[in-house]
């Protein structure tokens, strides 16, 4: 294996020749490794997981040209990712699957969880940096590499058909949960109908949120650089402020048993609001107003696509024990109970923090 990886490391166009390569980070999706070379430079390869991503080329497409956009936005070069090329070019690699090779991000720190309100904050800061950059991009050069991702009513309507098909014959014990997702349809499609209808700006978003995608500087421990771009497509980013909200403001795991740990932090709520709206002033009112929804529809959306696969038989998402995506649906279902007990606060957290920066 480690003849292979020097191999295909040969073909990027490197500042010297490679003289180690070994497994890197905690990523589930991609295989990543740590290379050096004997410069002492050091990269970051990944071998990119096809059956995940079908359409490599478009991916690969979407990847070369926001990190193209932000490296005219930044500095220093290294607050945003940079692709290697190949030796004759090329933004991957295709031998025995898909590679790429990026500049490793030095003096960086990765966060798995937020270990203060101030690291939410900087995280809110680093996705909303990346809106703010990329507001001038034409969002519809990208292709949306996994079609209809935040789709809150296609979500919907699988664990509706999945329900009704019940090939595990497990619906009937999951029915409270199943008509908690269900009750709250027409609610959960609003943002999408907005966004079908041209009402929402069309964005570059990230679709992929959590604290680990933002690199901190280990100095400063501020935002450095967004990573993990494989999700980036056109959309809104009012489900990356959700979807950030959803995992990053709950206080608890999200496969946590006991359900009386899993509520929503306001203070959480309040700092990453702060920080992303700090840095991505030019939102709308309309915009505004949606953030707490946002926040309720990709909790509930999580957590119906959990529900799903748990009525499907657990094919989509890795379990480790007997009824974890059921688990893992309750905490989502009660998080977003919660933020219904919380609406109001929300709703004036928002409203406050974005006549601060008037």
């Amino acid at each position: 294996m480690k003849t292979e990886l020097m191999d295909v490391l040969r073909q990027f166009a490197l500042d010297a020749e490679p003289i180690s390569c070994s497994p890197y980070g905690c990523g589930h999706i991609n295989i990543t490794y740590l290379a050096q070379t004997a410069s002492g430079r050091r990269y970051i390869l990944q071998k990119i997981n096809d059956r995940t991503f079908r359409d490599v080329p478009a991916l690969m497409h979407n990847i070369v040209l926001v990190t193209e956009h932000l490296q005219k936005k930044v500095q220093p070069p290294m607050q945003a990712l940079r692709l290697v090329r190949t030796l004759g070019g090329a933004a991957y690699l295709e031998q025995n699957g898909f590679w790429r090779v990026y500049d490793y991000v030095e003096n960086s720190l990765c966060l798995q969880q937020p270990e203060s309100d101030q690291d939410f904050y900087e995280a809110a800061s680093g996705f909303g940096a990346f809106r703010q950059m990329l507001t001038d991009f034409p969002a519809e050069q990208l292709h949306e590499t996994i079609p209809n991702f935040h789709n809150t009513p296609l979500r919907l309507q699988a664990l509706r058909e999945k329900a009704a098909e019940d090939p595990m014959h497990r619906a009937g014990a999951v029915a409270a949960e199943i008509d908690f997702a269900l009750s709250r349809a027409d609610e959960m499609g609003k943002i999408q109908a907005l966004l079908d209808a041209g009402a929402l700006p069309l964005c570059v978003t990230h679709n992929d949120t959590k604290l680990n995608n933002v690199l901190f500087d280990a100095a400063t421990r501020r935002a450095l650089c967004v990573i993990d771009l494989d999700t980036v497509m056109p959309g809104t980013s009012l489900f990356d402020f959700g979807d950030a909200i959803r995992f990053g403001a709950a206080t608890a795991a999200e496969d946590v048993t006991d359900l009386s740990r899993m509520h929503l932090s306001l203070d959480r709520f309040r700092a990453f609001t702060k920080g992303y709206l700090a840095a991505c002033p030019g939102m709308s009112a309309q915009e505004l107003e949606l953030l707490p929804l946002a926040s309720k529809i990709m909790t509930i959306e999580c957590g119906a696509r959990f529900l799903t696969d748990h009525i499907d038989g657990d094919h989509y998402f890795s379990i480790h024990r007997s009824g974890h995506n059921l688990d893992r649906c309750r905490t989502q279902f009660k998080l977003a109970a919660d933020m219904e007990q919380h609406w109001d606060e929300m709703h004036a957290i928002v409203q406050e923090e974005a006549a601060k920066l008037r």
